[in-house]
This record gives C-alpha cells, sequence and structure tokens, in this order.
C-alpha cells in the first residue's frame, strides 16, 4: 500500500504560497502608499508655497513718513504685513466691504480735512461691520455711548447713529480734527482714536516723548496704527501680497433713496411693507433704526433710506 501523507505537511505546503502571495500584496500596497505620499509632498510643495513677505522700504501716514530705519519699527510693521496678508478670508473680506463703504467715507474726510489714510482705521476698529465690542463701542467706527453723543450723535433706545455710516464718520471727523489740534501729528491722532487722548498725553509726558513711534504702549495701542499701515500698503499693493480681487466679486455700492420721517412710526414692519420691502431690509439700509418702532416724541426728522434696487423688492 501507498504511504498516505501528513495532513499537517500538505495544508503547511499550501500555507506557503498564501503567505507568499500577502508578503507581495502587502509590499505593494506599502510601496503604493509610500509614493502617493512622496507624489502628494511633490506636488503641495510645487503649488502650495508660503513665502516670506518684505515691508517696504518707505511707507507714509497721512503724508507723514514712517521711521522705518529704526529695526524696531520696521518689525512691528513686519509683523502686520503679516498678519494681513495670511489672514486670507478676512483681507479678502475688507477688499469686497472697502468697495462698498469707502466711496460713502472719503469724501465726509476730504470735505473735513482728515487724511484719506483714516479710512483704513474704519477696517481696523470694526472690519466695517456695525459690531459691538466687550466695552460697548458700536458702529463701523467704535464710538463709545458717551462719546458718541459727546461729538453730536443721537443715541437712545429707539434711535443710535452709530450705526449710521454718514453721521459717524462726521463725528469721526471732529473727534480727529480735536485730537490733531492736541497733538499736530496724525500717527498719535490715530493712536488717541484707540487710547482716548488723555492716556496718549500721559505717555507722552511720562516717557519725555514727542511721537507715536517713539512710545512704549500696551499692545493693543502699540499695534494699532501698524495695522492700518499694512492694510493701506496691502491695499494699494495687492498682487504684490497674493491678492487677485476680481471687480465681479466686490460688494456694490448701495442704492438708494430717502423718505423723511417726523412724527411716530407705530410698526416699522407695515411701514416697510408699504414699501414694497421685508422688514430685514429696512433695517439692513437703516441699522441705525434700533427698535421695531418710533415714538419720535420731540418730532426729529428723520432721513431712511430705501433701496431703489428691485432685486430688494418683495415678490
Amino acid at each position: 500500500m501507498k504511504k498516505q501523507d501528513n495532513p499537517l505537511k500538505i495544508i503547511n505546503l499550501l500555507l506557503i504560497p498564501l503567505a507568499l502571495f500577502g508578503l507581495t500584496q502587502l509590499f505593494i500596497f506599502s510601496y503604493d502608499k509610500e509614493e502617493e505620499e512622496n507624489i502628494h509632498q511633490s506636488k503641495m510643495e510645487e503649488d502650495y508655497q508660503i513665502f516670506s513677505l518684505s515691508p517696504p522700504s518707505e511707507i507714509l501716514f497721512a503724508g507723514e513718513k514712517v521711521p522705518l530705519s529704526e529695526p524696531e519699527v520696521y518689525e512691528r510693521l513686519d509683523r502686520e504685513i503679516h498678519s494681513n496678508t495670511y489672514f486670507h478670508s478676512n483681507t479678502i473680506l475688507y477688499f469686497k466691504k472697502a468697495n462698498r463703504w469707502f466711496p460713502v467715507i472719503e469724501p465726509i474726510l476730504k470735505e473735513n480735512g482728515i487724511p484719506e489714510d483714516f479710512k483704513y482705521l474704519t477696517l481696523i476698529e470694526s472690519g466695517l461691520k456695525n459690531v459691538v465690542s466687550p466695552a460697548g463701542a458700536a458702529g463701523y467706527w467704535q464710538f463709545m455711548k458717551a462719546t458718541g453723543k459727546e461729538y453730536g450723535l443721537q443715541i437712545n433706545g429707539e434711535v443710535d447713529e452709530r450705526y449710521n455710516v454718514e453721521k459717524a464718520t462726521k463725528a469721526a471727523c471732529r473727534y480727529l480734527k480735536d485730537s490733531y489740534d492736541v497733538y499736530g501729528d496724525w500717527a498719535l491722532v490715530a493712536a488717541s482714536y484707540n487710547a482716548g487722548k488723555g492716556r496718549i498725553s500721559k505717555e507722552l509726558t511720562r516717557q519725555k516723548a514727542n511721537s507715536y513711534f517713539d512710545l512704549l504702549l500696551v499692545e493693543e495701542t502699540g499695534r494699532y496704527v501698524f495695522r492700518i499701515l499694512a492694510i493701506k500698503h496691502i491695499f494699494e499693493n495687492p498682487k504684490k501680497y497674493g491678492f487677485n480681487i476680481r471687480k465681479a466679486d466686490l460688494y456694490s455700492t448701495l442704492e438708494y433713496k430717502t423718505v423723511t420721517v417726523d412724527s411716530t412710526v407705530t410698526s416699522f414692519a407695515e411701514f416697510a411693507r408699504q414699501h414694497n420691502i421685508s422688514y430685514k431690509i429696512l433695517k439692513h439700509f437703516n441699522p441705525w433704526l434700533r427698535e421695531s418702532y418710533l415714538k419720535n416724541t420731540l418730532k426729529t426728522s428723520y432721513e431712511i433710506k430705501l433701496p431703489t434696487n428691485a432685486d430688494y423688492e418683495l415678490n
């Protein structure tokens, strides 16, 4: 009789090629994964690069020369240019919103003798959004309630003109002119807008300095003018910093007419419907209206904006 093969031996012989096949597939998989990673890394290095940036060798703020020859001053501007360049989404939105609001702000600054560079202050203060700071400053120009009233803005439960871009810009101009009468230096004027005239005057005296760029200040105020300078420089040289901003993507100016209201409005929702727009759109064009009604006990005349673009009309 023929001797039968050992079953265990047969199983082992079958397992050997299976094991070899598995090792081969593992090697191929590992090789493919490594090759894929190499290709991905190579592609990333080719297509996605982050560059160090160089500030300009010379820059002016409101016509006044910034002392960039001082290494400490140069490095402070360098920081803000990098911060704003690589905070892409935020800076792109600056471009978009500025296209709508700078044409409103610029003529008011010019009419009041304020250098045009101060339009960038609104981007630094609020990003051209009607935000409220933790301290209670509100609107594009971030007026505190007391300061807003001091400079002619009406602020109460129904109306808050800190949210009226035109009126707040005029109030800001009055503030800036008062500060210039004190300092005779636009960089110090900008710093005082952030920290207050009292704080800046105190630090000038304490540190025996006469220039913003020579002062040691808390970080927020120490960065303030440099943030304005960085945004200004990027706006004036967008392609240099990698921003390709298409005109079609910019926010257009708001087209509107005005109606005068000098009496009580019991419901702005009904008022909006009478003008064929939604309550939301009425508030979008007039964010300074803070309630859904207007008692107007003093019979003050208010100019309310109504859109002329048919896209805003109710269906």
